[in-house]
């Protein structure tokens, strides 16, 4: 199967995405041919099986993707997204303590910004998550957390201060960033939920 992987480039950490899903479709024995490459035109996102969102400033993020005209190409998009930290943020239905940010509603998730504090309060910590044997270490940069998930939401991580990753069909959400560490067993499960595997 042939996968295309477009990482939105309006701001974050574009080439830390990149780089960790070209590793893990590289490694991974069931997939053909594949390319990733920088999402920035609406037109490019049909041609996708897979978006990825980056963190980085959600506010900045949901401006610069209704400048680009991208809101409803996404929002339409049948692929799976891929949304870390900010980009979890952006996928929500609902931002409970925020009116800035207009999610995208990919997912049927509740989330809160920056729960953890500002940058000076990052951690990495060791989380449990389902469909995983040993614990992934996760990396919380000013990050969110989903307080609710609707009834299709599979909550696969969660912290005591909520729901840190979540899958909805083909869509992962993740309040940490994956793409910073050499772990990428979180791709691998993104990217064998999307073929089905």
């Amino acid at each position: 199967m042939e996968i295309k992987v477009g990482v939105l480039t309006l701001q974050g950490d574009v080439s830390e995405h990149i780089g960790a899903f070209e590793r893990t479709l590289k490694r991974m024995e069931n997939i053909g041919d594949y390319e990733v490459f920088g999402l920035k035109r609406p037109e490019d996102v049909e041609s996708c099986n897979a978006i990825a969102i980056p963190g980085g400033e959600s506010t900045t993020i949901s401006r610069l993707i209704d400048k680009n005209n991208l809101r409803e190409p996404i929002k339409a998009f049948k692929g799976g997204i891929f949304a870390t930290c900010a980009g979890m943020v952006l996928s929500a239905k609902k931002i409970v303590d925020d009116d800035d940010v207009k999610p995208l509603a990919v997912m049927d998730i509740e989330v809160r910004r920056n729960a953890f504090g500002r940058q000076k309060d990052s951690f990495e910590s060791e989380i449990q998550i389902d469909g995983l044997s040993d614990p992934f270490r996760a990396i919380f940069i000013r990050a969110p957390v989903a307080v609710g998930a609707g009834p299709g939401v599979r909550v696969i991580g969660r912290l005591d201060s909520g729901i840190v990753a979540a899958v909805q069909d083909k869509n992962m959400a993740l309040a940490f960033h994956p793409e910073l560490g050499d772990d990428l067993r979180l791709h691998e499960l993104f990217i064998n939920n999307l073929t089905g595997k």
